[in-house]
């Protein structure tokens, strides 16, 4: 005999309850345990079952016992969450508890559903919760009762849609609750409740406004066609770019060509400048290409006028990022202490030293005044799918325990 949906409309009147159904069954942990056969709950047969697969009677007895007297536990503690942070090269997930605790983490593949399609974004992210929950010791039929995808491409409500629907036709039992969304606003829920910008500088670029009434804004987040502008592939396009321009005579560099010169034709393993063609059109890898942005970081901490050149520029890009956002940023986001909030991710602000001076001369407005008096910038400490969780949770109307401050770093604070 299957388990049934418990309904507490069998039980409006709690008068009516007998203590002996409560005496029947124990709730603890992760686990219900029914002493006798409850027919009227489904269960023809004493068996422990998880909480996460009998959440109605668990609901009725954390909701009812104490008016009968009983000790209960508080239920949310029993839950199971997830969060996923998805990207397009690699994904992490993560499993939490109710009381804020980490139970797993797991890495996988691109779950970037432009890549792979629907489907098999929504599988790879099954698979993944499938080896968190064995991770964690749970039982591999765990249901989690909220889920958050906070995948790069999810910018659109009407694709996110298609992918929650998705999910709940292919993974019935994977989650009861789902919330979808980008890999800025996942980051962004990992730093902060209280809104402010997550600045993205990786293989590419992305800017996120969330001011605290809800309202948000952007900027980038166009892929390298339309945009990246400070990201990794960005400055590697630049360096070639102004290398081959060079050459060419048709402008000059602002300093010898020489080492990059060098680090292109290591890079790509091309004798002349016709091999990097290759690369660019026919077997053409963003990840690849925007890879030589390591080797010239490396070049300009040695002093390389040209290779400090491109990173001062990819700095004044990233910095005007914020000055495109500035108008936007709200009052409160701007009086509160230390300014407003600047969540950096991604590889490129490893080399902050580098950056910093352009991105200082980026969020000049054309008078040359800040655009922003004060903000002070931090880098997470703890995986985005952290921020994800707490979406998840979220979405199935609960709220895990957090601390922001231990979720992130300081290590810039700017002052006009």
């Amino acid at each position: 005999m299957a388990p049934k949906a418990f309904s507490s409309d069998l039980f409006k009147n709690r008068r009516e309850i007998s203590k002996d159904i409560f005496e029947k069954v124990t709730v603890k942990g992760g686990s219900i345990k029914i002493k006798e056969p409850l027919e009227e709950f489904g269960h023809d047969k004493a068996e422990t079952v998880a909480v996460s697969g009998c959440l109605e009677i668990a609901d009725f007895v954390s909701t009812n016992g104490c008016s009968l007297g009983l000790e209960t536990e508080d239920m949310s503690s029993s839950l199971i969450f997830g969060g996923v942070e998805g990207g397009g090269t690699h994904s992490t997930t993560m499993i939490y508890n109710g009381k804020g605790e980490k139970l797993a983490e797991v890495g996988g593949p691109s779950t970037n559903l432009y890549q792979i399609g629907i489907p098999e974004t929504n599988k790879r992210i099954s698979d993944m919760v499938a080896e968190g929950l064995k991770q964690a010791g749970l039982p591999e039929n765990t249901t989690l009762e909220g889920l958050g995808l906070s995948l790069s491409g999810c910018e659109r409500e009407e694709t996110n849609s298609a992918l929650t629907a998705n999910m709940v036709e292919a993974h019935p039992t994977l989650s009861r609750h789902y919330d979808v969304c980008s890999d800025t606003v996942g980051t962004l829920n990992t730093a902060t409740d209280s809104g402010g910008i997550v600045l993205i500088a990786g293989t590419g670029s992305n800017a996120l406004l969330v001011n605290p009434d809800g309202s948000v804004h952007r900027c980038g987040g166009w892929g390298h066609y339309l945009g990246d502008e400070g990201g990794a592939w960005w400055i590697a396009h630049k360096a070639c770019k102004v290398y081959f321009d060079h050459v060419d005579n048709l402008n000059n560099a602002p300093a010898d060509i020489n080492t990059v010169q060098e680090l292109i034709f290591t890079h790509f393993n091309i004798q002349d400048r016709f091999g990097i063609l290759t690369h660019c059109y026919d077997n053409f890898s963003k990840a690849e290409f925007a890879s030589l942005s390591k080797k010239i970081a490396e070049a300009a901490l040695t002093g390389d006028a040209l290779c400090i050149w491109l990173f001062r520029e990819g700095g004044r890009m990233l910095g005007k990022h914020i000055r495109a956002l500035a108008n936007n940023v709200s009052k409160e986001l701007k009086e509160a202490e230390g300014g407003l909030n600047i969540v950096c991710v991604g590889s490129v602000w490893k080399s902050w030293e580098l950056l910093k001076q352009g991105f200082l001369d980026g969020i000049k407005d054309d008078r040359g005044q800040p655009s922003i008096s004060e903000l002070t910038m931090v880098k997470l400490s703890v995986g985005m799918a952290t921020g994800a969780t707490y979406l998840g949770a979220k979405a199935a109307g609960k709220s895990i325990p957090r601390n922001f401050q231990d979720n992130v770093e300081k290590f810039f604070h700017y002052k006009s």
